[in-house]
């Protein structure tokens, strides 16, 4: 098997993708299964931690505008997240969310980020190795994708389904962009995504690359140096959006951890606007991106900008 993780790689110099093939599941959220994977309440611990809770709930790696979307009553209630990814390998990643340094599987800190930042949404985790179809619950669907494939999609019933669903624009799919600093799609050391290639064009897929930290118009961020950007490719550039991911803070790197941030987005815009289709809500992400708060905007680069919850939001409806 040939999927790999998009790090977050804990307190190390560089950002190592391992090799990994985990045949079951496993995981600490202590919750009972649901569908094809498992769904319950994200785990908080009481150890001190050097990224303090804000006044309004978030977190120090969270943009303002995510407070302001829970103190309006928006916090993914109502939508279902599923984080495709592994968690069955080694608690080898260490980092420290806002609840104490703690070392977890890759899969956990992708499902806790996403979870923490929709609070009111259904996590489920679904372990990559599984050669199982994609299930998808009742009600707006977040699929979150922080790993590639490094072989053709047709061999993988899982994967394959999940391209199927994107075609039919069934959910919303944030995947990550990748850690090689090359444009979505382009092969590397003689590898390429092919899940990358085959979400490329879909309605409902937003690819995610990683800031150096949330911008804005006074701090404006760049792309983080390690980032894969959007490229020349239309359908790429229109369909690329991009999060902070402050290492410094929370000691975990990677665009596998800004995609979870999206997919969060994702269920909180869901939440407001309950009769959305999945492209609905992917397009009011992308149209609602800001360009201001990023260094030397280019839509090579950047693609359609950092996702903006509060313009996101904005709107009585959306169409």
């Amino acid at each position: 098997m040939h999927k790999t993780q998009f790090s977050p790689v804990a307190f190390l110099a560089g950002f190592a993708v391992c090799l990994l093939a985990a045949p079951s599941f496993a995981g600490d959220f202590h919750a009972g299964v649901s569908g094809k994977g498992r769904a319950g309440t994200l785990t908080t611990e009481s150890s001190s931690s050097g990224c303090p809770q804000n006044a309004d709930g978030t977190f120090c790696w969270m943009s303002p505008d995510i407070g302001e979307a829970w103190a309006s009553g928006y916090t993914g209630s109502g939508v279902s997240v599923t984080v495709v990814d592994d968690f069955t390998g080694e608690m080898e990643e260490l980092g420290d969310l806002g609840h104490g340094p703690q070392w977890r599987q890759h899969g956990q800190w992708i499902a806790q980020a996403a979870g923490m930042v929709a609070p009111g949404a259904k996590i489920i985790e679904l372990d990559y190795s599984e050669p199982v179809p994609l299930t998808l619950e009742d009600g707006l669907n977040v699929i979150n994708l922080s790993y590639a494939l490094e072989e053709p999609v047709s061999g993988y019933q899982l994967e394959q389904s999940i391209v199927d669903a994107a075609r039919a624009g069934a959910a919303v799919f944030t995947k990550g962009a990748g850690n090689e600093s090359v444009a979505v799609g382009t092969p590397t050391e003689g590898n390429i995504d092919f899940l990358a290639l085959e979400l490329t064009g879909t309605q409902s897929t937003i690819f995610v690359g990683a800031l150096e930290h949330n911008g804005t118009p006074e701090n404006k961020a760049k792309l983080a140096s390690y980032s894969n950007y959007a490229g020349s490719d239309s359908e790429v550039q229109n369909h690329f959006l991009t999060v902070g991911v402050d290492s410094d803070k929370i000691g975990l790197s990677g665009t596998s951890v800004a995609a979870p941030v999206v997919a969060g987005y994702a269920a909180i815009v869901g939440s407001k606007f309950t009769s959305a289709t999945p492209t609905q809500i992917t397009n009011q992400l992308l149209d609602t991106a800001r360009t201001d708060t990023l260094v030397n905007y280019d839509p090579a680069i950047y693609g359609r900008g950092e996702p903006s919850l509060s313009r996101a939001l904005a709107p009585v409806s959306i169409r």
